[in-house]
């Protein structure tokens, strides 16, 4: 139970330390992306000359629906912006998805560990019980160390499991503001579209 613990809080941290990162670096480029595109003189010129190789979300998405908007540039305007709008819708989900990946695990972690902890110390409490039966000796000497373990396992349940939870919240807020911020963009490029 407490190696089972350790190995979520471990894996917990890392994701956490990583969407920090992600949230941080896709937060920075969608800003420098929609301060660029703003100021180009057409879509087309800002399209060629963005990195092919990107991995801002925010570009993806614009490529995505520039290559629609190229090839249906002989329908008419409604079609197209019909299309361009789905494409945008699309692209939008994928990127979002991409993003929120393993938000679950730490949702699933800060519900489970607490839980996961108790188990281990209701285990070692009746290993303690057992102890004292065998013995026949109830001091504190024989029950200690056996309760001591049982409470490390909650403590530890505890610890895997409040980080968890509050990352998860705040992730999910990030990710709630950038899909907002992607999606006034979307609005806004439709318009001019």
């Amino acid at each position: 139970v407490i190696i089972l613990l350790i190995a979520s809080s471990i894996f917990s941290w890392a994701l956490i330390f990583d969407k920090f990162k992600l949230f941080k670096k896709i937060n920075k480029s969608t800003e420098d992306f929609e301060k660029k595109f703003w100021k180009a003189k057409s879509a087309e010129s800002f399209n060629n000359n963005l990195p092919t190789n990107s991995s801002d979300p925010a570009t993806l998405i614009f490529k995505a629906a520039m290559t629609e908007l190229v090839k249906t540039k002989r329908q008419s305007a409604a079609i197209q912006t019909a299309r361009v709008e789905r494409i945008l819708e699309i692209a939008t989900d994928n990127e979002i998805k991409k993003i929120e990946k393993n938000f679950t695990f730490l949702a699933t972690i800060g519900s489970t560990a607490p839980f996961i902890g108790l188990f281990g110390t209701v285990w070692g409490i009746m290993n303690s019980f057992q102890s004292i039966a065998i013995s026949r000796n109830t001091s504190l000497a024989i029950v200690a160390p056996g309760i001591a373990e049982a409470l490390f396992a909650t403590a530890l349940g505890l610890l895997a499991a409040i980080p968890a939870v509050v990352a998860y919240n705040k992730f999910n807020s990030d990710s709630r503001r950038y899909l907002s911020k992607i999606e006034n963009f979307s609005k806004r490029f439709l318009s001019i579209i």
